[in-house]
This record gives structure tokens, sequence and C-alpha cells, in this order.
């Protein structure tokens, strides 16, 4: 029998356990592969659009089930249904191409019911390194399968996002990359496409890359149009960041740290934001002790639950459980509240839309 769910605590079993599906819809909003969030489904329950993962092997035992015997999609929990949700489907602007062919989709996608995501290098240095990558990324997938293209041109970004705005009411936008052999470490081809994406459209844009090696990048990012950064830790503890991210972790908490401080000042308190990835091995004491240094900084920790992804070295690592998300974000949610942070308050990003997480949910 299902337990009695609040509202977060239900979608933060979702989150974690995943859900069985039995349409294969063409026009449900899914993604399999590429950058996060992956293997996911967007769905809308009451007045929340969450994405829960439908791919991953835990999602085909899960408990959550989809009734679609009639108009109204029914979730089940072992069968007893718990609420009515409604599926996102894919977006108008996913019917157009530019002049050259390409379809837009594979320029920038959906993310939730009002995001446009892209990643504007789909490939990257720790990646392409069998010893440098990260075990739980699967940027390469969607390039192998035909699903994106390499390199995102600032015209193509722009025109798509102008698109995205006045077919479907596009809010904010996130555009990340992977990591190119430069030392801005993404941050350039960054400005080059929010300066284009910008001069076509008014969008609060969020930007995603490595810590450039040089700070002069965050006010050259900002003057560009970038309104919020992200630079994502995913892992705290160091030796366990050695372990799963050896690449990536060349770059210290320390570097983190201090880059941080200094995107802050350019950017203000709220605007820069990591994204925290839950159930890789970090324990609860480790993760709230490095969220309580990141919110003094004044940057906005988006703690997720870790979805193992296929065809990935980490893809039989267990997600976290709903027991040990739910006092973790409890806590978050409480360290946000004394240092008068709130993903509200984000321009542009993973924090501001919420969906991959219910951090913002404990926030209220």
């Amino acid at each position: 029998m299902p337990t009695s769910h609040s509202p977060q605590r239900m979608i933060t079993e979702l989150q974690t356990q995943g859900l069985r599906l039995a349409s294969g819809k063409s026009t449900q909003l899914r993604r399999k592969g590429g950058a996060g969030p992956s293997d996911h489904q967007a769905i809308t329950i009451g007045d929340t659009t969450v994405m829960v993962p439908v791919y991953s092997d835990s999602a085909w035992e899960s408990p959550f089930s989809v009734d679609e015997s009639n108009d109204r999609n029914s979730l089940n929990q072992d069968g007893i249904p718990l609420a009515d949700i409604t599926f996102v489907n894919n977006p108008k602007f996913y019917e157009l191409h530019t002049a050259d062919g390409i379809p837009y989709s594979h320029i920038a996608t959906l993310h939730s019911r009002d995001v446009l995501a892209t990643t504007v290098l789909q490939t990257c240095i720790r990646y392409e390194s069998r010893r440098k990558a990260c075990k739980f990324c699967s940027i390469g997938q969607s390039l192998r399968a035909g699903r994106t293209i390499a390199h995102k041109t600032p015209q193509q970004l722009a025109e798509v996002a102008k698109a995205a705005v006045e077919l479907d009411g596009i809010q904010h936008m996130v555009m990340t990359t992977g990591t190119p052999a430069t030392p801005d470490r993404g941050a350039a081809v960054l400005c080059d496409s929010a300066l284009a994406i910008k001069a076509a459209v008014d969008l609060p844009i969020q930007g995603q890359c490595e810590p450039p090696k040089d700070p002069i990048w965050y006010q050259r990012m900002k003057d560009a149009g970038i309104d919020a950064l992200g630079m994502h830790l995913e892992v705290v503890t160091p030796a366990l960041r050695d372990e799963l991210m050896p690449g990536k972790a060349e770059l210290t908490m320390d570097v983190y740290m201090q880059a941080f401080a200094d995107a802050v000042a350019v950017f203000g308190r709220g605007q820069v934001s990591t994204y925290i990835l839950a159930g890789l091995g970090d324990s609860a004491e480790a993760i709230t002790a490095c969220c309580e240094k990141l919110i003094a900084l004044g940057v906005y920790p988006f703690v997720v639950p870790f979805v193992p992804i296929r065809g990935t070295p980490l893809e039989d690592h267990p997600a976290p459980t709903a027991d040990f998300m739910e006092p973790l974000l409890e806590t978050i949610a409480a360290q946000l509240a004394s240092g008068q942070l709130r993903s509200t308050d984000i321009k542009a990003g993973c924090g501001r839309c919420g969906a991959c997480s219910t951090l913002s949910k404990y926030e209220h």
C-alpha cells in the first residue's frame, strides 16, 4: 500500500525511483542521453512540472506507473491512484528547421515546460579521455545518436531562441557547454552565443561552464548578456571527486570556492549557482557542510538526486532513496532561508526552473 504523501515527498520519491510508462507517444517530451537532465520525461502534477526518470533501470521496476486507459493520466503507486498528471508535449518550435535543414530540436531543447536549453559545444576534453571522463556524464550520447550537432553557432541559437519565445512562451534559457582545450573553459563560446541571442530576443540566460582560468571572463560573460552563472561541483568530497570525475577534479574545491567568490562579485548574490548530485557517495553531512559555505558566499546550491544514465560507467549505481533526500533537502532549504537565497530570485537557469529537484518546494 502507498504511504501518505506530501506533494514534495511524492515528487522526491518519483525522482529517485522513476516512473514506468506504457505509452510510446511521440509527442511527449522525453530525452535520452546528452547533457542532463537525461533519460527523463517532463510531467505536470497540479501546477508543478518536474523531470522524472523513465529510461533508467530503476524506472522499469518503479512502484510508480501511469494509467493511460482514459483521457486523464493517473499516477499510480503499486496500482493505487495518487494523482492526475499531464505530460509536457513537444513544443511547436520542434517542427521547424534552419535554412540548411537542421531541426531546431538539434540546436536547443525544451526542459520542463518553459525553459530552453542547449549545449553549445557537445564535445568535451574530459569526456574524450576515458582516464579523465566524469563517470556519470553522457554528453556524447545524443551526438553519436544524431540528435544534436557538435557546435551550435550564435546565429543558430538566436534563431531558435526567438522562435521558442514567440511560439512556445519560453521564459528563460540555459546554455551549458562541454569544456574545450582553452583557458576560458567555455566562457568564450557562451559570450558569443549570448550576444547573438540577446540581439534577437529579450530572454534571461544562464551560462554554465567550468571556472575560467582568468576571472576577467565573469565580467565578459555578464557584459555579453548572461544574467546568471552556473559552475557545477557535482561531487563535494575531494577523494570522491578524484575517483568519479578525475579530469574535472584537477580544479580543486579551493579553486571552485575562489571562482564562486569572484563570480558573485560580478553577478551578485543568488545569481551564481552550482549543481550537486546527491547519491554518488557524498554523505549528507558533507553536502550540507559544503552548502553552508556556498550560501555564505552567495552561491545557490542546486542539490538534485543522482539519476544513473544507461551507457555510462555509473549506469548500475543506485539512485539515492527518498529517505536520504528528504531530510537533506529540508536542511538545505533551511540554510537557504537563513542566507536569504531563494530560487524565485534567480534570473535564469536550473535553480530557477527547479524541475530536477524538490529543493524549491522545501524552501516554502
